[in-house]
């Protein structure tokens, strides 16, 4: 029987070198006294693999070196044979050609062929050679030992960065207050490091709820239950480092104190993008919507890579399909799921599947990176047509801290822009605004052939102080022209907002637009005059005199008052320092006029080069026209 035993001939395939398990096999003493055979397809693919700095290569390769040492002591004969693929055999590897030369080393030396790969198996069976199957190892989580990575990690650790030459560094404690902190003093090894990334790897093979996401030259994702890790390596990196992220709270929606209203937005099937920067708390935000969503009847699946979202089994998660997250679009829209999660939503290509799904009726939820909620809309522009987008997203949540920090809903509607005020530059314009305080935050609208995203209004810290004197005397202007409330906006330096009764409206303006005209022209301003809103408040302030005011209005004033008038009678300003009465009427500049009160007449000037009648201000004349302007009476001044 023992000799039978030595003169068994094993000839592995590339998955059964990689695994380990013939060198486990000789040491249990089932294959000892074994010859191996290692057909040197397997060695080449080893070795490219490793080239392209891929895991599994090295792996595999320290399989053979075990091997090699178990050979030394005599407990196997370790042989080599079959030929090395060619460049050709190299490249069509994903079609079989590289399992081709394996099966023929086995038909030419004979012996029995050991594989994990199920269709290399079927074939060599159908081919008449000796084969047997090796059911990938699989263990149950209580026969799965710690990783060594485990003793890096507390409960509040979010995530284990390991460089070699580096002390281990970790970002710790609760969402908002993440410290990144030293965890021993003692620098990671180059050794360390390679025993700590075959072992994850090894693991992600034996787990059956973990799995490799992406191995490709220098570097390794790997997804070991709620563990996302990262390995890198040169020449990807400039060293070996290891990165290991796991989250550290499942949240539930309910932790967020969301109202009632933005629950029910949320489940409407909308286009919805969840915002934040790295590090705020996004993916836990959307793995709580998802089981929010799902707990609700909702049909949810996820698009991931990798993927780590912390969700129920209910909830299937997808990866790229051939390595195209179009593919793998196409195919949940055969799914039909109610909800889509997107994380994340990053490149071009990202964006324009999400525009897809979302037009084509599925709800869609996309995690950004963004530092500020608008940023995420504007991450769309130029790679969804501007129209399109509030069909698209129609609700951006910004996450900061672990906290939902503001919510903004996206319009589409047909207005002139704030800022501007003539009617003919109306424009379709989105319109985004708080989702609680329904308050327009930005703008966004195409000036020419540019987008701009404009912030609606100044923020009232930003106003210049000269603005709010500059309504005072546009108040007290307008004032003249209407007796029932005044309300007044400077909306930049040369225009302003000004809000009557819709019985004055007509008043203001003057026919033909002869009064506002002239309003415009005195104090330099382009003035719009709109209705005010029933049971909206500002009743016109009383008017203010004095030097202050006079020289405000002097500033304010652009035409000169040598200019030809265009009217025959005005109602002046009335103002009044020390000394003096003063009536002011910019338009009759050196003209000989008459003054009239509730259309009687009063006296006759000649109003000076700088617009004025003075009177004295203690004579009967003076006190007749403050008591009627305290009356409301009209006050005119007629060229003669």
């Amino acid at each position: 029987m023992a000799e039978e035993k030595q003169m068994l001939r094993i000839i592995p395939d590339t998955s059964t070198v990689i695994d380990g398990r013939l060198s486990v096999k000789v040491k249990s003493g089932e294959f000892r006294g074994a010859e191996i055979v290692i057909p040197e397809a397997v060695v080449s693919e080893l070795e490219a693999q490793a080239n392209k700095g891929r895991e599994i290569g090295f792996k595999g390769i320290d399989e053979l070196l075990e091997l090699r040492k178990l050979a030394n002591r005599g407990e196997i004969n370790l042989q080599f044979s079959g030929v090395k693929p060619t460049l050709e055999d190299i490249q069509l590897s994903n079609e079989g050609r590289i399992d081709d030369l394996i099966r023929n080393t086995a038909s030419e030396v004979g012996g029995l062929l050991v594989s994990e790969d199920r269709l290399l198996s079927l074939v060599a069976e159908a081919k008449g050679l000796n084969v047997e199957y090796m059911h990938p190892k699989v263990l149950e989580p209580s026969e799965l030992p710690p990783l060594k990575v485990e003793h890096f990690f507390t409960d509040d650790t979010m995530s284990v960065h390991l460089k070699n030459g580096v002390s281990p560094m970790a970002k710790k404690g609760p969402v908002g207050d993440i410290r990144y902190v030293k965890i021993r003093d003692e620098p990671v090894t180059s050794a360390e490091l390679s025993s700590i990334s075959r072992e994850l790897i090894e693991r992600a093979r034996l787990d059956p709820e973990s799995f490799i996401e992406m191995s490709s030259s220098g570097a390794t994702v790997l997804q070991i239950r709620n563990m996302r890790i990262a390995i890198a390596h040169p020449p990807f990196s400039d060293d070996m480092e290891i990165t290991i992220v796991r989250p550290t709270v499942v949240v539930d929606l309910e932790h967020y104190r969301l109202s009632d209203k933005l629950k029910e937005r949320i489940v409407s099937q909308r286009g919805i993008l969840i915002a934040g920067p790295p590090g705020a708390g996004k993916s836990t935000f959307a793995a709580g919507v998802a089981r929010y969503l799902n707990d609700r009847g909702q049909v949810v699946k996820t698009m991931e890579s990798p993927r780590d979202l912390q969700v129920p089994p209910e909830i299937t998660q997808y990866s790229p399909l051939n390595g195209k997250m179009e593919n793998t679009a196409d195919l949940l829209l055969l799914v039909r799921p109610d909800y889509t999660i997107y994380d994340e939503v990053r490149k071009t290509g990202d964006f324009l599947i999400f525009a897809d799904m979302r037009l084509a009726g599925v709800g869609m939820i996309g995690v950004v990176h963004a530092t500020r909620a608008v940023d995420a809309i504007q991450r769309l522009i130029g790679r969804v047509e501007l129209g399109v987008i509030p069909q698209v997203v129609d609700t951006v949540i910004f996450i900061d801290k672990g906290e939902v920090a503001k919510v903004l809903v996206l319009e589409f509607t047909v207005k002139v822009p704030h800022g501007m005020t003539e009617q003919d530059l109306a424009r379709p314009v989105i319109v985004i605004a708080d989702f609680e305080t329904r308050n327009t935050e930005y703008e966004i609208y195409t000036y020419g052939e540019q987008v701009v995203v404009m912030p609606v209004g100044p923020p009232t810290e930003l106003r210049k102080p000269a603005w709010k004197l500059a309504e005072e005397e546009i108040r007290n202007v307008i004032g003249r022209y209407a007796s029932g409330p005044v309300e007044v906006e400077v909306t930049s330096d040369d225009s302003a907002l000004v809000k009557v009764r819709e019985d004055e409206v007509r008043k203001v303006i003057g026919k033909g637009g002869n009064v506002i005209d002239r309003i415009e022209n005195v104090l330099g301003l382009h003035i719009d005059v709109r209705e005010l809103e029933i049971g909206a408040s500002g009743a016109a302030k009383g008017r203010k005199y004095g030097a202050e005011s006079k020289a405000l209005r002097g500033k304010l004033k652009t035409t000169s008052f040598e200019e030809e008038p265009s009217v025959s009678s005005v109602h002046p300003f009335i103002e009044r320092d020390k000394k003096h009465l003063i009536l002011g009427a910019p338009e009759l500049a050196g003209k000989d006029v008459e003054i009239y009160l509730e259309d009687q007449y009063l006296f006759s000037a000649t109003v000076s080069r700088h617009g004025d009648v003075k009177l004295r201000a203690n004579s009967d004349l003076a006190s007749e026209i403050l008591d009627a302007q305290d009356k409301g009476e009209t006050i005119e001044i007629r060229m003669i």
